[in-house]
């Protein structure tokens, strides 16, 4: 299951309604829409996001954070790693080749890994935009 699949089932689920009539609404099959919450299909096209978003009348940070769920939902990655360090080429392929055999502890760790490093990003370039930014003139 992708985190958009489970996403969306969750809500499907939550307000009680049926698969076949969300997958009537969007215009895909029933099965199309099972195996995309399963996870068997790739990311949603923007069109089937949105008509999601419509259909459960999502809007603001609840519309973006399945936006993003959406974006981060391809079951089948690929990662390049050239002009990388050696050691993210080590890495990106032990991760595809044992990737079932982790934990839920482990992915989590592992995901809270990679949260940190994109604070760090964050930060570094809210850094750089102050350093660049003009200060104010005084009078």
């Amino acid at each position: 299951m992708t985190p958009f699949g489970e996403r969306v089932r969750q809500l499907r689920r939550e307000r009680g309604l049926m698969l076949k009539d969300m997958a009537a609404h969007l215009g895909v099959s029933s099965a199309y829409l099972s195996a995309l919450e399963r996870g068997e299909r790739g990311k949603p096209t923007w069109a089937l996001l949105q008509g999601v978003l419509q259909y459960f009348h999502i809007i603001w940070d609840e519309a973006d954070e399945l936006a993003r769920l959406a974006d981060l939902s391809d079951p089948r990655v690929k990662i390049d790693t050239a002009n990388t360090d050696p050691k993210a080429t080590l890495l990106a392929n032990r991760l595809a080749r044992e990737i079932r055999s982790l934990s839920s502890e482990d992915l989590d760790a592992m995901l809270a890994i990679l949260e940190r490093a994109q604070e760090r990003e964050r930060r570094a370039a809210l850094s750089a935009e102050a350093v660049q930014a003009p200060s104010p003139v005084s009078r």
